[in-house]
């Protein structure tokens, strides 16, 4: 698996050189140690184990196994992370029971730029009548976050779903008609209108509708709380429920929902944190994805 990240290794000293006493170690690999950034955690196991999970920011992560006694884990610093020093640990649990390890990790401080942009005013005042679908829109995919597949859906690396450039805007503070609202959770691709989404990996369709905001949407869940949000889409070609694979068609770029123009708006989801898709390209994608 190709990455192009800085990685920060974090070993745990065995308590004595017996195999008794060896304990697992923790390895992180990450572009940066900041807010919005993926971190994948391997941690490499003494002896055989029945299941590994890692723990940080007060959520845990199933880890999937890659190689011999080695498993990995993501694990996302949400855009709003603030700054400072937090544990990182590893629970491996076996036939002679479960060791732990753990160690700290300093998330460094950024500063995300502001954007000024002019929008239909219903989308950034919306009318009464249409409240309650925002509410139930936002209450469906605090839903889907929450119950993702404790499995791991994918297995190749994940690829870009358009071709074109990134406008790296991930954590932008943006203005609308004058009024601030949420940080921009999501990077967005210059692509011309119908230009054909593909899905970034494997798992299962957990959204496919029109939602106010974003528009006509796709969210696929690949597993182990890692999730894809494709939006702003002209065209949905898939439905929910379905299982899909890594480049299949979800749909087409488009213009729905709150947007200045066509393009494509690809958010990612790891655990509850909202990271940078492009540090999932790096962290997690080929040589040819990475940005």
């Amino acid at each position: 698996m190709h990455r192009i990240a800085v990685a920060l290794t974090i070993a745990a000293a065995a308590a004595s050189s017996s195999a008794a006493d060896a304990r697992p170690t923790l390895k992180v690999a990450a572009r940066a140690i900041e807010p919005g950034e993926l971190m994948v955690v391997t941690v490499t196991t003494p002896g055989e184990a029945t299941s590994v999970s890692v723990s940080a920011f007060g959520r845990r992560v199933g880890a999937y196994k890659t190689g011999d006694r080695r498993y990995e884990a993501p694990v996302g610093i949400d855009l709003d992370q603030a700054a400072g020093e937090y544990s990182l640990a590893a629970e491996v649990a076996a036939g002679a029971g479960v060791s732990t390890v753990s160690r700290t990790i300093a998330v460094r401080p950024k500063t995300f730029r502001t954007r000024v942009l002019r929008v239909d005013p219903g989308f950034v005042n919306p009318p009464p009548e249409v409240l309650e679908r925002i509410e139930r829109e936002n209450r469906l995919l605090t839903e889907v976050y929450a119950n993702s597949d404790p499995a791991r859906l994918w297995s190749a690396p994940f690829v870009r779903p358009v071709p074109q450039a990134a406008n790296s805007a991930f954590g932008t503070r943006s203005i609308f008609n004058g009024e601030p609202r949420s940080p921009h959770a999501g990077t967005d691709f210059l692509s011309p209108a119908g230009t054909r989404v593909k899905a970034p990996n494997a798992g299962r369709v957990v959204v496919a509708r029109d939602l106010f905001f974003s528009g006509n949407t796709v969210v696929i869940d690949h597993g182990l709380g890692l999730f894809s949000l494709l939006a702003h889409l002209s065209r949905i070609d898939v439905h929910e429920g379905d299982p899909i694979e890594r480049g299949a068609l979800v749909g087409l770029v488009g213009a729905t929902g709150r947007v200045t123009g066509p393009h494509l708006h690809w958010a990612v989801r790891a655990g509850d944190a909202r990271v940078n898709a492009l540090s999932v390209l790096a962290l997690l994608g080929g040589p040819a994805a990475a940005p």
